[in-house]
C-alpha cells in the first residue's frame, strides 16, 4: 500500500523524509549500487545504456519491465542530482496504480528518501547526499504540460497501450524538452502491440542514435509457477509471440498477404533486364501516388523499383522517366483514373498517356477479393511454385506486404497507410497473370465465382 494513497493536500509535504521515512540520505553512487542489485540482465542493460538519445525496452508479460523503468528512472536521478526529470504513463489511473505504486515500493525497499507531491500536479523529489532530483508524473494525453520544461531524462511506461498517435506527439515533445543535466535521453519500457508506436520508433525508424532491448516473459527466473503455462493455455499464437516473447507481430485480423515471405520472395541480386519493357502498376492519389516497376519473365514477374508518395501523376510520370528513360512502358493503373484526376482537367490516365506510357488498365476495377487472390496466387500457388521475386530496393511495398491486414469488416485495412503500394501491385498482377482477367481486353474481363 503506498504510504500516500489517502492524502489528497494541495500542499507539498514538507519535512516527510526526515518525519515518515527516517532514511539517511545516500549518495548517489550507493543509491545506484541498491538499485543494481537484484536486476536481471535486461533491465541491467537499459539502465546501464545513456548513449544512444532514445532507447526502448520491449518485454512479454511479467518480464518486469515496469520494474526497469523505475529502476532506470532513479538511474537517471542519481546521475543527474540538482535536475528535473519526467515519467509518463498513457493515462492518469496508470499513473496513480501502477507507476506510483511501483516507485513507492522501490524507493522504501531502496531507502532512498523523498517526498511526493501530489497537486496541482504529480511529481516525486529524491533526494541524495549531493542533493535532490526531481521527476514529474504526467500522462501522455496532457504531454503539452512539460512545455517550458527543461529535462535531462523522460521514461514512458506501456506506451503502446497508447494511441499511436498520441504516444508519437508525446514523444516529440519530450524529446524537444531534453535540455539539460549531466545525461540526457528518452526511454521507453513496453510490451509491444502490434506494429504500434514502439516498432515504429525503435525497429522501423531505427537510427543511429535509437536503440532497443528485447526480453522475454522466461527471462524472469521469479515469475509465479504455472505463469508462463497460463498465457500459453490463454493465447494464440500471435499474442504468445508479443506478449511471451516481447516479438512485434500483426495482432489484428490477419495478414492479407499472409503467404509473403521474405526469405521466399526478396532477393537483392537482380538479373540484367535492361532490354525487357517495364510493367508498372499504379495507384492513384491526391498528394500521395505509388507504382510498383517490374518486368514480366514468362509466367513469373521481378520488381525492380517502387515509387511511393509522388505528390500527383504528372510528378510520378517524370520521376519513371527520370529513372528509366528509353524504356518501352506498360502501365497497369487504377481503373478509376479513367474518370478523375489528381491534378488537372484531363484525367489521371489521359496524363500518362501523354508520357507515351502504353496504357492497360481495365474499364473497371476487379472485386477486391480477385485482385488479392491473384496476389496470394503469384507469391506462391497450390503447387508450392513462387512466381514473383522482389528487389530489396522495394522496401516500402515489402512492409506493406507484411502488415496490411484484414478489418473488422473482412476488408483489406485502408487505415494504417498499408494499402497503396499493394493495391499498384495488384492492379498489375491480376491484369497480366490472373486467369479470369489477364489480357481480356478494356471490355471483355470476365470472372468466375
Amino acid at each position: 500500500m503506498p504510504l500516500l494513497s489517502g492524502i489528497t493536500s494541495n500542499e507539498p509535504l514538507l519535512g516527510f523524509v526526515d518525519d515518515i521515512q527516517g532514511f539517511e540520505k545516500p549518495t548517489a553512487a550507493e543509491a545506484l549500487a541498491r538499485v543494481q542489485e537484484g536486476m536481471l540482465p535486461h533491465q541491467v542493460a537499459f539502465c546501464e545504456d545513456t548513449e544512444h538519445r532514445k532507447l526502448g525496452l520491449v518485454c512479454g508479460f511479467g518480464a518486469g519491465k515496469t520494474y526497469g523503468l523505475v529502476c532506470k528512472s532513479v538511474h537517471m536521478a542519481a546521475m543527474n542530482v540538482g535536475h528535473v526529470s519526467a515519467l509518463f504513463e498513457p493515462i492518469a489511473p496508470m499513473l496513480r496504480d501502477i507507476l506510483q505504486r511501483t516507485m513507492d515500493e522501490l524507493l522504501e525497499k531502496w531507502e532512498i528518501p523523498y517526498d511526493f507531491r501530489v497537486s496541482p500536479l504529480p511529481e516525486y523529489t529524491l533526494h541524495f547526499a549531493e542533493g535532490s532530483h526531481t521527476i514529474l508524473l504526467r500522462t501522455m494525453e496532457t504531454a503539452n504540460r512539460i512545455r517550458g520544461q527543461n529535462l535531462c531524462a523522460v521514461g514512458f511506461d506501456e506506451a503502446d497501450t497508447a494511441n499511436k498517435n498520441v504516444a508519437t506527439q508525446a514523444m516529440r515533445m519530450a524529446l524537444a524538452r531534453l535540455r539539460d543535466g549531466n545525461v540526457q535521453q528518452f526511454y521507453a519500457a513496453t510490451t509491444p502491440e502490434g506494429f504500434g508506436w514502439a516498432y515504429e520508433t525503435f525497429e522501423k525508424n531505427a537510427s543511429d542514435d535509437t536503440a532497443l532491448i528485447r526480453a522475454k516473459t522466461s527471462d524472469n527466473p521469479y515469475l509465479p509457477e504455472g505463469f508462463i503455462d497460463s498465457l500459453l493455455e490463454n493465447y494464440p499464437e500471435q499474442l504468445i509471440k508479443a506478449y511471451l516473447d516481447g516479438v512485434f507481430v500483426n495482432l489484428n485480423t490477419g495478414q492479407v498477404y499472409d503467404r509473403f515471405d521474405r526469405a521466399k520472395h526478396v532477393i537483392t541480386e537482380l538479373p540484367n533486364v535492361d532490354n525487357e519493357p517495364l510493367r508498372i502498376g499504379i495507384d492513384f492519389n491526391v498528394t500521395n501516388t505509388n507504382a510498383v516497376i517490374g518486368c514480366r519473365l514468362g509466367n513469373q514477374l521481378l520488381l525492380i523499383d517502387e515509387i511511393s508518395g509522388a505528390h500527383d501523376t504528372d510528378a510520378l510520370a517524370q520521376e519513371i522517366q527520370r529513372r528509366f528513360p528509353d524504356r518501352r512502358i506498360y502501365v497497369y493503373p487504377d481503373a478509376s483514373g479513367g474518370n478523375r484526376s489528381t491534378n488537372a482537367s484531363r484525367t489521371d490516365i489521359q496524363i500518362l498517356e501523354s508520357y507515351g506510357f502504353s496504357n492497360q488498365s481495365p474499364r473497371s476495377n476487379p472485386a477486391v477479393r480477385d485482385r488479392v487472390l491473384a496476389v496470394q496466387g503469384l507469391l506462391e500457388n497450390s503447387k508450392g511454385q513462387v512466381r514473383v521475386q522482389i528487389s530489396h530496393k522495394c522496401k516500402r511495398l515489402i512492409e506493406c506486404l507484411e502488415l496490411q491486414s484484414w478489418n473488422s469488416k473482412g476488408e483489406p485495412d485502408k487505415e494504417a497507410g498499408y494499402d497503396h503500394l499493394n493495391d499498384a501491385f495488384g492492379y498489375l498482377v491480376v491484369r497480366e497473370f490472373s486467369p479470369f482477367n489477364a489480357r481480356a481486353g478494356r471490355g471483355t474481363g470476365i470472372r468466375l465465382y
